[in-house]
C-alpha cells in the first residue's frame, strides 16, 4: 500500500456506501482522486492567497469532510482552531481519519472529544455550499 500522510490513513479501512463516484471504494482512493480535483476554487476564500499545489489540502476541510460523509457515511467532527473556526474530519464505524490534515504540517491536532459538525450549519454560508457542490461535480467528472 502507498504511504499516505493524512491523519488516520493506516486505519481508514472503510468502504463506500454510495456508488455515486465510480472507482471510489476507500478513503485512500478518494484521497488519490481529490489530489487531482482540489484547487484554489475549492479552498476557503480566507486562505486562497496561501493555497498552492504544494499544499493542496489547505482550506479544503469542511467541503471534503462532508463529501467523505456522502461516500462513506459516518459523522463529521471539528477541531476548534484559533480564530473560532473548526477544522473538520471524519469518523466512520470507529475509524477516524482526516484527508486534509497535511495542511497543518507537523502540528499535531487532537481528534478526541470534538463537537459534531453539521452541513446544515456549514452550508448556511453560500460560498461554502458552492465550493462543496463544485468539488462534488469535479470529482464526478474525474471518476467518469
Amino acid at each position: 500500500m502507498k504511504n499516505y500522510r493524512f491523519y488516520g490513513w493506516e486505519d481508514a479501512g472503510v468502504h463506500a456506501v454510495s456508488e455515486e463516484y465510480p472507482g471510489i471504494q476507500s478513503p485512500h482512493e478518494l484521497y488519490d482522486a481529490l489530489c487531482n480535483v482540489w484547487c484554489e476554487y475549492t479552498c476557503a476564500p480566507r486562505l486562497r492567497d496561501e493555497w498552492s499545489t504544494e499544499n493542496i489540502t489547505l482550506g479544503q476541510c469542511s467541503v471534503t469532510a462532508f463529501l467523505v460523509q456522502d461516500i462513506f457515511g459516518g459523522r463529521v467532527y471539528g477541531v476548534l482552531r484559533p480564530g473560532g473556526n473548526y477544522h473538520c474530519y471524519n469518523e466512520v464505524d470507529g475509524h477516524i481519519f482526516d484527508l486534509t490534515s497535511e495542511q497543518f504540517g507537523d502540528e499535531v491536532l487532537s481528534y478526541e472529544n470534538n463537537p459534531e459538525q453539521f452541513r446544515e450549519i456549514h452550508f448556511q454560508k453560500q460560498e461554502k455550499k458552492e465550493r462543496y457542490e463544485y468539488l462534488c461535480k469535479e470529482l464526478k467528472r474525474f471518476c467518469t
